[in-house]
């Protein structure tokens, strides 16, 4: 197997993932990253939106040693718990059992794990304030701002693993290699906090709290200090949304009304509103994650980001990495068969994952609290009790298994269609036994006639 040297554009979650597999095979790899090193100082403040990570991520971490590690400080959720705007909460359990849980993490302290482990990696090298300023996808040389000026280097391949707002992808995309497609929510998110309360989770922490309110919601995740991160996800516009909310009077007005259970628990919160900033929400996708002669590709978001609301965005970058690494076995390590290897594997499941989590959103702000969802889904617990190994619903496929996404939703259609099926039958079958006891049993007709 030829060693390489290989520049990793982007030192997040992905970034630092690949570089730790990568220097497993002995490649020499250069991590570059725009921002300062995110292990010294506050990071940004209000955009953390905590992980959860589940089986799929798991088996990544699991493969370099740091699933214990990085588990040591996760808070595991067992289902979610709805709080309507009145009346009980309803906790709503993620498995037939209740003994599967995803699991809440920061997203800050995962990627200084990652990174430490990156650092700690035979081969690996690590440049912060290195901004991607321009790229020659056939001769692998790359430029960089920095403090000191402009940097130019060269690598044998380029890895662009820089997120959803790529500027790997961007270079790429300018030079005619690639092309995208950007479909933006006009829904954003802001992040708020829920302290400890004398040192307590003010809220269950083995849950994910959902606070759903037809077009816009709010969902909480628990902290190891005992804090919630909250997430609101809110239309731009409209009387619920950002725009309209943009004074102390108005924000303690509209959570009084539609979160009442929230002042009380988060008394920063007028103040954590106005100050935290708007994230934007959207879905990456490009007709190709590779340029042909296997220098260089895309992974993770830079090459399919998705919504949050399946959890999965980390989970199924991970994924993208573990499926490059198989793909470089196979191929005894040669990046022009890998690359379209692993791209023609996962460009459907990302493809999939994407179409999930935008379901997912429409089903966690309008339906977990409808009467018709809460039935269908022990509907669906009972099935999968009753037909253990033949029955398992979308969600306990997408975040217990790593079975690929796009297997996971045809199964799922699939079931579904047969329920569907099998309801309509025996709807059937019960009307035509009735009309046969009424015909069978129904007395003589008495003739009036003379």
């Amino acid at each position: 197997m030829t060693k390489v040297d290989i520049a990793v554009v982007g030192a997040g979650l992905t970034g630092s993932l690949l570089a730790c597999f990568l220097a497993r095979r002995g490649h020499q790899v250069s991590l570059y990253e725009r921002r300062p090193d995110p292990r010294v100082g506050d990071g940004e403040r209000g955009r953390s939106i905590n992980l959860a990570l589940s089986e799929r991520g798991l088996d990544a971490l699991r493969r370099i040693g740091l699933e214990q590690q990085v588990m040591a400080d996760a808070l595991p959720m067992r289902g979610r718990m709805i709080h309507p705007v009145a009346g009980p909460r309803d906790f709503q359990p993620y498995s037939r059992d209740g003994d599967k849980a995803i699991n809440s993490i920061s997203r800050g302290a995962l990627n200084n794990a990652l990174i430490d482990a990156a650092e700690a990696a035979d081969g690996v090298t690590l440049h912060f304030g290195h901004r991607l300023t321009g790229l020659d996808p056939v001769t692998g040389e790359l430029r960089f701002e920095t403090s000191a000026g402009t940097v130019g280097v060269s690598a044998s391949v380029v890895l662009g693993a820089d997120g959803a707002g790529s500027a790997t992808r961007a270079q790429l995309v300018a030079a005619g290699v690639i092309r995208e497609d950007v479909e933006f929510l006009d829904h954003g998110y802001k992040e708020l906090t829920i302290s400890a309360v004398d040192g307590a989770f003010a809220l269950d922490p083995e849950a994910l709290h959902i606070w759903p309110r037809g077009n816009a919601m709010m969902i909480a995740l628990p902290n190891p200090d005992r804090s919630f991160t909250c997430t609101l996800f809110w239309p731009y516009r409209g009387p619920s949304g950002f725009a309209s909310l943009d004074t102390p009077a108005a924000v303690k007005e509209h959570f009084e009304a539609r979160y009442p259970d929230l002042p009380p628990l988060s008394p920063g919160l007028v103040e954590d509103y106005l100050g935290n900033p708007v994230g934007r929400l959207g879905t990456v996708r490009c007709d190709t994650w590779h340029v042909p002669g296997g220098r260089t590709a895309l992974i993770g978001d830079a090459a399919h980001a998705i919504v949050p609301f399946y959890g999965q965005g980390a989970n199924c970058a991970f994924e993208d990495v573990v499926e490059l690494d198989r793909c470089l076995t196979e191929t005894a390590g040669t990046w022009e068969l890998a690359l379209p290897r692993y791209e023609k594997r996962r460009k459907d499941n990302a493809d999939a994952i994407a179409r999930m989590a935008l379901e997912n959103f429409v089903e966690m702000r309008d339906k977990v609290a409808s009467p018709v969802f809460t039935f269908t889904r022990k509907t669906e617990l009972a099935l999968q009790k009753a037909l253990p190994g033949v029955w398992a619903s979308r969600y306990e496929l997408v975040s217990f298994s790593t079975k690929p996404y796009a297997r996971v939703e045809r199964r799922a259609k699939h079931q579904w269609r047969f329920l569907a099926g099998a309801a309509t039958v025996a709807g059937i079958a019960a009307a035509i036994g009735l009309r046969r006891v009424g015909f069978q049993g129904a007395p003589p007709a008495v003739s009036t006639r003379r």
